[in-house]
């Protein structure tokens, strides 16, 4: 999609991108104003272009909230990837270093794009894959959370990892009761002290 290119109706695009204006007009109007509510007339208007231009880039609405979704977990996912590979560090910082990215990556977003999850059409077909990308996540989350208890018994695990990946998404609710705005720098820092400390020792 990314290198497409088509008239505009109010000048140049502000980030750059016209995708990129697509999905932060997207994200600004879908936060505030539900999903349900946002046609593609509105959703075009915001961004800056007409609804054919938005049909350029993506075929309808939910193919704009499905992508804002994926930004919010794909990052992480790579993260934990590549923490997987780091034998040499120790279970524990392992998972610490995934929660504060994690915590970090949705509390300090210019836009609580999180609070995306609680939209009610997040459980239509059309966003499974961001189901599914969300189950890698706390599949990742949840092999950390055995390899810092390995002699506890299989059901703690699931029951600690589903504490600790809640601990992090809780940063969500905490932007929202603040009206959205990020939170201050080391807040992911102090949500993974606190995972650990929710695994025990």
């Amino acid at each position: 999609m990314a290198g497409r290119g088509r008239p505009r109706t109010k000048g140049p695009s502000l980030s750059g991108s016209t995708e990129q204006d697509i999905l932060d007009a997207g994200a600004d109007l879908f936060c505030t104003a539900g999903f349900g509510s946002v046609s593609t007339y509105r959703l075009a208007k915001a961004a800056g272009i007409s609804q054919a231009t938005l049909y350029h880039y993506f075929a309808n609405k939910h193919e704009v909230l499905l992508a804002l979704l994926l930004q919010t977990v794909r990052p992480s996912i790579v993260m934990a990837e590549r923490i997987a590979g780091e034998n040499g560090l120790p279970p524990r910082e392992r998972l610490r270093r995934l929660c504060a990215y994690d915590a970090d990556l949705l509390a300090t977003s210019p836009r609580n794009l999180g609070a995306l999850y609680l939209l009610p059409e997040v459980a239509d077909e059309a966003l499974s894959p961001f189901r599914a990308e969300r189950d890698r996540l706390v599949g990742a989350y949840r092999a950390l959370v055995e390899q810092c208890l390995p002699d506890a018994p299989e059901p703690e695990h699931g029951a600690v990892a589903d504490l600790v990946f809640g601990l992090v998404e809780s940063v969500i609710l905490c932007r929202q009761r603040a009206g959205g705005a990020p939170m201050p720098a080391g807040t992911g820092d102090r949500i993974a002290e606190a995972a650990l400390r929710i695994v025990g020792r």
